[in-house]
């Protein structure tokens, strides 16, 4: 059956006219790309409770730290690369360390933004977010994972990242999978090998998956929206049964997912495992596709890299 294909951005402005119904505090910022994060939606909705700084992301981070400290529920919505890098002192300190109530949400990450290239492709985002004390940092697999993680970022209280993307993506969530923050998700169970995925390679673990188990290799999927708080307890349960680990990301390997399930099953469960993302590079200027198949973002990669990790497994 064809997977349904949605816009995480497009699926965020609806859900914030949503939630925008329902809570009067809900207040949206944007630093003149609305119409390309799709803020636009709430825009038309609720003019009154819509803030459009223009070109000065800095200004929109600390107007949404005053919003908060005055009881709003304040969306902040740009591209990765301005979301994170260049308001980084803001976040820090007017946000992170006050513990202040914004979302920061991010509609164009990693190498699928396309072609608009190097400049903004950020492939460093997750971990600028991830390092900052009381920063929640959720990457949603797909449109159903959207509505959900927007829905609970506007109960939940204090500072989160939402990273979300430029193209459309594939539905992988089935319709009545629950979604709780801090908690991953197993997609396929499996006894031989893991693949532990956030954002767009989800869809790419799942084939992988699919492509081992007609070479009679039981893999299972393992989907973490919520990279921080990491859900350790699930991931070590599901390591040690199999005893091999493959995490993907679109990101850089560094600082984001596979950092975090190095760390964990550094310091409670050694085992062979593989980084699957972008190995500390640059991106450039090319279609999202052909930017994921020369980066070594795909299915057939993670098909390679679960081989690797199995032959040092079974040494």
């Amino acid at each position: 059956m064809e997977q349904e294909m949605l816009s995480t951005r497009e699926v965020y402005g609806k859900t914030l006219v949503k939630i925008g119904t329902r809570w009067e505090k809900v207040v949206v910022l944007d630093a003149d790309l609305s119409k390309s994060t799709q803020s636009v939606m709430f825009a038309r909705e609720y003019p009154q409770r819509f803030f459009n700084v223009g070109i000065s992301e800095a200004d929109m981070m600390g107007t949404a730290a005053g919003l908060a400290a005055s009881g709003f529920i304040p969306f902040a919505s740009t591209f990765g690369v301005f979301a994170t890098g260049r308001v980084y002192d803001q976040i820090r300190n007017s946000i992170a360390y006050t513990g202040l109530n914004v979302k920061i949400v991010a509609s164009h990450t990693g190498l699928s933004v396309g072609e608009d290239g190097a400049s903004h492709q950020t492939l460093e985002d997750i971990a600028l977010m991830r390092v900052l004390p009381n920063m929640m940092v959720v990457v949603p697999a797909d449109g159903r994972q959207t509505e959900q993680a927007v829905e609970a970022l506007a109960s939940y209280k204090g500072p989160a990242y939402l990273r979300l993307n430029r193209p459309k993506v594939p539905t992988v969530i089935p319709g009545d999978m629950p979604f709780e923050l801090g908690k991953a998700q197993i997609l396929e169970a499996g006894k031989d090998l893991v693949f532990v995925a956030t954002g767009t390679m989800v869809s790419a673990a799942l084939e992988a998956a699919r492509e081992m188990g007609k070479e009679g290799v039981k893999a299972a999927v393992v989907n973490v929206h919520t990279i921080k708080p990491f859900d350790e307890a699930l991931l070590i349960q599901v390591a040690e049964q199999a005893g091999a680990v493959v995490v993907a990301e679109e990101h850089s390997i560094i600082g984001g997912l596979g950092s975090t399930v190095a760390e964990v099953l550094g310091e409670s469960c050694p085992l062979p495992m593989l980084r699957v993302g972008v190995r500390d590079k640059f991106g450039e200027s090319g279609s999202p596709q052909d930017l994921l198949e020369k980066y070594g973002l795909t299915a057939a990669k993670l098909v390679s890299a679960g081989k690797t990790v199995l032959s040092k497994k079974n040494r």
